[in-house]
């Protein structure tokens, strides 16, 4: 059986950040893939391999000769390299991942050779309609699941290792290859920080102004209960003898207080998922007001042109009179 191997293109790299940095958590090819199999008229023969940003993994396998189950193993990076997780995923993990659609989805152990993880997906027990979408969309959400479990894992569980002269060591997580931030863990809050970085000049420019609000807002009364955040053009105490190419930044540092109520039941799901997409909520929201600017310049040159013009063709209207107009036109145009 031959295997497929499908690479993102550019374009769909660019879709895929701005669908997660609008808090999108199904894999968009890995949910497109599965919805094919399970829409298709006629049983698929499958062997295809899915590569996705921060060298995420799918290998999906369904067969012909047995419709009912697809076969769904997953390889991911782990977020940290510094704090010592069991090998495969955790116990939490497996726990979170029978409890979507536990009588459609199965965790098969041990995983294949080369994955954390492999699952059986039991198509037959999916319902028709719009249901199906729902369920293979949450199925499609399995690697930002585990992801946010490691995080939650280091939120609840893990203490910063050793300290030096009072500081706690951060954990540098690394969610996309170029972009790590760090956790510190402390007994009384945890501190998240990003060191932010862009290509172009105007987006530091937009982003130092866009931190600067985020600072004034988030310190008002109206926002007290949210975690602190702070901006700063040099790395923050926190990361003091970490190395030089994690702290070379032209965007500055940006800093979370996350408190223990910001972890707590419900919140914790979503302070988890926040922080993993901050950057590519940022660069999203950098990139539309980069968009809005140059649509408000064109639109103020473009007035400024239809004004000229209109000051340039007034007078002569004026000196060959009405009856010359559209000779006028023609001279303007041709000039």
């Amino acid at each position: 059986m031959s295997q497929n191997f499908h690479f993102l293109t550019e374009r769909e790299r660019e879709r895929e950040r701005e669908r997660m940095a609008c808090f999108d958590r199904a894999s968009p090819a890995l949910k497109e893939t599965l919805l094919k199999i399970y829409r298709a008229e006629k049983p698929i023969e499958m062997d295809q391999r899915l590569f996705e940003f921060g060298a995420v993994e799918y290998h999906i396998k369904s067969s012909a000769s047995d419709p009912q189950y697809v076969y769904l193993s997953i390889s991911t990076p782990l977020l940290s390299q510094e704090v010592s997780l069991a090998r495969g995923i955790s116990q939490g993990t497996a726990q979170t991942i029978k409890g979507i659609h536990s009588d459609m989805v199965e965790l098969i152990e041990p995983a294949a050779e080369g994955y954390q993880l492999t699952l059986r997906l039991d198509f037959y027990k999916i319902p028709q309609g719009k249901e199906s979408s729902k369920i293979i969309t949450e199925i499609a959400s399995i690697q930002a699941a585990i992801l946010s479990c490691q995080l939650k894992d280091m939120l609840t569980n893990v203490t910063s290792q050793d300290t030096s002269q009072g500081m706690y060591k951060p954990i540098k997580l690394v969610y996309h290859p170029r972009e790590p931030f760090f956790v510190v863990r402390q007994p009384e809050k945890t501190t998240a920080v990003f060191p932010m970085r862009f290509q172009e000049k105007t987006d530091v420019i937009i982003a130092t102004a866009f931190f600067q609000e985020l600072m004034d807002v988030g310190s008002s009364e109206a926002w007290v209960k949210v975690p602190l955040c702070a901006w700063s053009p040099i790395p923050p105490p926190e990361l003091r003898g970490e190395q030089m190419e994690d702290l070379s930044t032209n965007g500055g540092f940006i800093s979370f207080d996350i408190l223990p109520r910001h972890v707590k039941g419900k919140r914790l799901d979503k302070t988890v998922w926040n922080l993993l997409n901050f950057y590519a909520f940022v660069k999203y929201h950098v990139k539309c007001t980069r968009g809005f600017i140059q649509r408000r310049m064109r639109k103020r040159l473009d007035n400024l042109v239809k004004k000229r013009m209109d000051m340039l063709l007034i007078p002569k209207l004026q000196d060959v009179g009405a009856s010359r107009v559209s000779s006028v036109f023609r001279n303007l145009i041709i000039q």
